[in-house]
């Protein structure tokens, strides 16, 4: 999932985010299967039209695979290597046709939608001791995080480029690191404005008022 949130209401905003999940599910299973490459282009030109159908801001979305295209390549020279380049393209095209499906979920779908949704999925995990909330609020910013990180990389990549035709140097990758250090910084302060982290807290403050034995003194 790469893309970023698409503001302009369309008719895949107005769908339930549970039926985009599963949606996307049952497609990446259904082509798991499928060795005829000439299937997959169909279906990967299914994806691009609904693409197509959400506007051309959607279809500018389509760009933000190009950061992906060195491990596309490298995953289809391996391929070509190993077996043929039937093999590769059956490979890249089932890659491409569930990342950009995946990507039609996280571009029309808001961060509250997508948690609303994986907490049930994820409540059988309370009985292990896991949060569901907050597992689903983690995979959710992981899921908007994504092509925001892609976004700035590319950006960053894209300026130095202008400026010099070296190869990037390795303190681009280290600013690349710190800034995205900061911007979780950012994201850990606006969820504790929020209340999201206080509320651990809030729940063992009646225990701890229970046990402490000067909360009875001072009532006196």
């Amino acid at each position: 999932m790469i893309s970023a949130y698409l503001a302009r209401p369309t008719w895949l905003h107005r769908l339930p985010a549970g039926v985009k999940l599963i949606a996307v599910a049952v497609i990446s299973v259904a082509v798991l299967p499928v060795t005829d490459w000439r299937l997959l282009v169909l279906g990967l030109g299914a994806v691009v039209g609904v693409y197509a159908t959400l506007g051309r801001e959607a279809l500018l979305h389509i760009s933000a695979l190009r950061p992906l295209v060195p491990i596309l390549l490298g995953i289809g020279l391996l391929q070509v290597w190993a077996d043929s380049w039937q093999a590769a393209a059956v490979s890249l095209l089932r890659i491409i046709l569930m990342v950009l499906a995946a990507d039609l979920v996280t571009m029309t779908t808001t961060l509250r939608a997508l948690m609303a949704s994986l907490e049930p999925l994820l409540r059988p995990l309370r009985i292990l001791g896991f949060d569901p909330e907050r597992l689903s609020l983690a995979i959710a910013l992981v899921l908007r995080f994504v092509p925001v990180l892609l976004a700035q990389w590319q950006a960053r990549e894209e300026a130095w480029r202008a400026r010099s035709s070296r190869r990037r140097p390795l303190r681009l990758v280290a600013n690349f690191v710190a800034e995205t250090l900061v911007m979780a910084d950012h994201v850990s302060e606006s969820l504790d404005a929020r209340g999201f982290s206080s509320r651990e807290a809030v729940k063992h403050k009646p225990r701890a008022a229970a046990t402490d034995p000067s909360a009875g003194r001072d009532r006196e």
